[in-house]
């Protein structure tokens, strides 16, 4: 399979070549970066300490989609919408990780998947998915006695918050008490705010230092207490996954799926 990498250069970029690299029956076929980037013209393999790979890094995203059978894409909101348009254009397989999309962007994807298979996934590994799973099915046992609470923390370079991962844990309780995430949803505490309201799904976001991803959903109630916790300690558990995704995908028709789909929870 011939996998097509966007936003090489980064780090999750630089992960899912390595991961590729040493996927067995999968081949590294084009990366591409930002336009302007000091790495357009240098061998991919320069980006992971490893030999020449034959594939030099560029900043034409179309050529990628063109030689590619998939393509893998961990950048930002802006980059990503435009590659989903790609991938309707040229009906390609296109797995996205990345995070923080407005609602706009979010619609110019799900218009994509029309003509394109894709995945969209806030985060790629399997234990994260699993905790989804965890999430939803605790939430439709318990009454609104239990409070919820999802708590994550990030390296100091994240710029959205709350992550992705979080707000798709947030979902995931909604889900599972029959109510609306947008309704429920109280994103940051500061001040004299009041009691705690009833039915509430509260977030915070801490960022600090180089951690990975740290999320934990807290279920609190008078005389007890359940916590739900993942951490990842390296950013392969991601890029493994999204090359998971990406052979999953390979021969799927044109639709919106995500890594449940892909893990068959």
């Amino acid at each position: 399979m011939k996998i097509g990498i966007f936003g090489g250069a980064g780090k999750m970029g630089r992960m899912l070549i390595a991961a590729v690299l040493k996927t067995k029956n999968c081949e590294l076929t084009a990366v591409c970066d930002v336009p302007g980037s000091v790495f357009i013209g240098k061998d991919a393999g320069d980006l992971v300490g490893g030999g020449e790979t034959g594939v030099i890094i560029t900043d034409n995203p179309l050529e990628m989609f063109a030689i590619s059978d998939v393509v893998i894409d961990f950048s930002a909101p802006s980059a990503s919408t435009e590659n989903a348009v790609l991938a309707a254009s040229t009906e390609k397989p296109l797995v996205i990780g990345t995070t923080g999309f407005s609602d706009e962007q979010q619609d110019i994807i799900h218009k994509a998947s029309l003509q394109a298979p894709i995945v969209l996934s806030p985060n790629m590994s399997a234990g994260v998915n699993i905790l989804l799973s965890i999430v939803e099915k605790t939430a439709a046992m318990l009454d609104f006695s239990y409070d919820i609470e999802v708590l994550e923390m990030h390296h100091r370079n994240k710029v959205d918050a709350p992550s992705g991962t979080a707000l798709a844990l947030g979902r995931a309780a909604a889900k599972g008490r029959g109510v609306n995430l947008d309704e429920a949803m109280r994103a940051s505490r500061e001040g004299n705010i009041g009691k705690r309201l009833e039915g509430e799904i509260g977030f915070a976001s801490l960022r600090g230092g180089d951690v990975v991803g740290d999320h934990t959903v807290i279920f609190a109630a008078d005389g007890e207490r359940i916590e739900f916790t993942h951490k990842a300690s390296s950013r392969e558990v991601f890029a493994n996954g999204a090359v998971r995704a990406a052979v999953w995908l390979y021969d799927k028709p044109a639709g919106l799926y995500n890594m449940k789909d892909v893990l068959g929870l």
